[in-house]
């Protein structure tokens, strides 16, 4: 057993020296890329941490890791352990924030949430308390303890919420506690607020428990709005709650007007007349389906009998067409702005349509703009990125940017060691391009002017005799083109056709953007320049020096004059020129003038 445990443990420590070893060699390694190029890695990447030693297991067999670890908390009771969470702890020590961003901070909106609901119950419950027979002596408790319930999260809101909001005076933001409770108390939001905790309950002593001593409380509708308007702005499709928010108005006014139409039947009589409610069935349903009817004007109700019915049907019928219009009215803007930008795309995609059809364009041109169009819209949601960021300020576009691109250039080589600052104002310059599968990308020999780096998908780079032969793929993050971006004088001619594998988003950054940025970092642009006479350099030896055939020549070398040739020729020039050889020789003399 003694062996055994040794050999154990000595496995153990091997295995850990191991461990320790090759986690000592990577960092080595991270470091003097870092010292090599300081873009290689973040700046705020943390160090790993360093295993601790080992333990030994213990002979029975078993290792620390099934023991409790001393990050969770036990307790002991009797002869067993229970694991506890400190919630108490944190509890006891968690401070309320001195100020509150009502723009950004989440838990102001859940508190929001709590407000509005604590409204809602009020808008809701009252009018059905005031009409219908739902209030008895033997429930008034409970509808008086969820009452005053409201009315503490009303309070609450005053005393600790509304006061710690920050708001913005002369561009700063005040975060003073005095400032921030003064700006509340001479806003029209303190007024509303402290209307709508009118203690009118002290008449319930008088006059008896009425509902409509509550009405005060739905006067906080101001929390309402601003609740809508947090939630859109944090909600990753807001439409929907749109949509959610104007049917409940509706059902809302047709649940007003049902309790209207029950307070008017009790008025009249339950079954007095053929026109109000006859009290069978469950009188809110039996009422809401008359509002319904009513305020849709959908028609097939009773005629009214009396004058108050005739008067009371009257307003409920323009009420009702005036609401009705308003609520489709709202849903139509709600939908509309939801569609905008799939209406944008349909509208230039049948207006290219209606431009390639009255030209005639070919059906295979056709496709391929239509597949375009598709594919650009489902891929990123609209057409023209830039289109989405022209409205912003220049730091809000460059951190943008920042975010989504810079991960992808911060690994090109070419741009390594470069100004950290160059390469954000580099990343503002790039623009987005979606090409189809089998789209060249560049042709061979045509000038180029600009450089590429894949975002996305793959690109294929062609050559051979024929010029279809695949000779590499490049993928995500590389680069190609970056020649024709440094050579000087006028750009340079591209090598090869680089056709795209699939769809492949590309960026493109163009020559004159890089010069006009390279201005401003003369360090950098030393740098640019000589990784471009590098590259130059090593793509200017001929293949025939590493054994591979050489690019075939369109106009081939004049063979080399023999040698007899070239002494008959001296001797003539040293007999005086005369006959056939030395004209020819006076001929070549010419011809090699020309040539040079």
């Amino acid at each position: 057993r003694i062996g055994s445990a040794t050999s154990l443990s000595s496995a153990v420590v091997n295995s850990r020296l191991q461990e320790l070893v090759r986690l000592f060699r990577e960092r080595t390694e991270k470091v003097k890329e870092k010292l090599i190029d300081p873009d290689v890695t973040s700046d705020e990447e943390s160090p790993v941490p360093s295993p601790a030693a080992a333990p030994v297991p213990p002979r029975g067999g078993e290792l620390e890791g099934d023991k409790p670890s001393g990050d969770d908390h036990y307790c002991e009771m009797l002869c067993c352990t229970f694991k506890y969470r400190p919630w108490l702890d944190r509890l006891k020590s968690y401070q309320f924030p001195s100020s509150i961003d009502p723009l950004t901070n989440l838990m102001y909106v859940l508190w929001l949430f709590f407000v509005v609901m604590a409204w809602n119950w009020n808008c809701w419950l009252i009018p059905v308390r005031w009409a219908f027979p739902y209030q008895t002596p033997a429930n008034i408790h409970c509808w008086l303890l969820v009452d005053y319930l409201c009315d503490l999260v009303y309070l609450l809101d005053i005393l600790i919420f509304q006061t710690r909001l920050q708001f913005v005076q002369g561009g700063d933001i005040i975060t003073d506690k005095k400032a921030m409770k003064e700006n509340y108390l001479r806003s029209q939001r303190f007024k509303m607020d402290v209307l709508c905790l009118l203690p009118l309950d002290f008449f319930y002593f008088k006059v008896g428990v009425n509902p409509l001593l509550r009405f005060p409380r739905c006067l906080k509708y101001m929390a309402f709005f601003e609740f809508n308007n947090r939630l859109e702005a944090i909600l990753t499709k807001a439409y929907i709650y749109r949509v959610i928010r104007t049917t409940a108005y509706l059902l809302y006014s047709l649940h007003v007007n049902s309790c209207l139409y029950y307070w008017a039947s009790a008025y009249e009589g339950l079954g007095s007349t053929t026109w109000v409610y006859d009290g069978e069935g469950n009188s809110y349903i039996r009422c809401y389906y008359w509002a319904v009817k009513t305020l849709i004007t959908i028609g097939g109700l009773p005629d009214p009998k009396t004058l108050f019915e005739i008067v009371f049907q009257l307003l409920n019928y323009f009420t009702g067409v005036f609401a009705f219009s308003v609520m489709i009215g709202q849903m139509r803007d709600v939908v509309g702005a939801a569609t905008a930008g799939q209406t944008y795309y349909r509208s230039c995609m049948d207006s290219t349509i209606k431009y390639m059809n009255f030209y005639k364009i070919p059906k295979t041109v056709q496709n391929r703009v239509k597949t375009w169009y598709e594919y650009t819209w489902h891929s990123q949601g609209m057409l023209d990125e830039s289109e989405l960021l022209v409205q912003l300020p220049d730091k809000m576009r460059l951190d943008i940017a920042i975010d989504v691109n810079y991960n992808i250039v911060s690994k090109v080589a070419l741009f390594q060691g470069c100004d950290r600052q160059m390469i954000f104002d580099m990343l503002k310059r790039l623009r987005s391009v979606v090409y189809l599968p089998n789209d060249y990308v560049c042709k061979k020999g045509e000038i180029g002017r600009e450089m590429y780096i894949i975002q996305a998908g793959q690109v294929q780079v062609l050559g051979g005799p024929d010029g279809k032969s695949v000779l590499v793929t490049l993928k995500a993050g590389s680069v190609f083109g970056e020649i024709s971006l440094l050579a000087a004088g006028g750009g340079n001619r591209r090598t090869a056709n680089v056709v795209a594998h699939g769809f492949a988003n590309l960026f493109i950054l163009e020559k004159k953007d890089l010069n006009e940025i390279l201005v401003h970092y003369p360090e950098s642009q030393k740098l640019l320049r000589r990784k471009a006479k590098k590259m130059l350099k090593t793509n200017n030896k001929p293949k025939d020096e590493k054994g591979g055939p050489g690019d075939p020549l369109i106009i081939p070398p004049k063979a080399d004059t023999p040698k007899l040739f070239k002494a008959a020729l001296a001797a003539t020039g040293r007999m005086g020129g005369k006959g056939p050889l030395g004209r020819l020789r006076w001929r070549l003399k010419e011809l090699k003038a020309m040539q040079e």
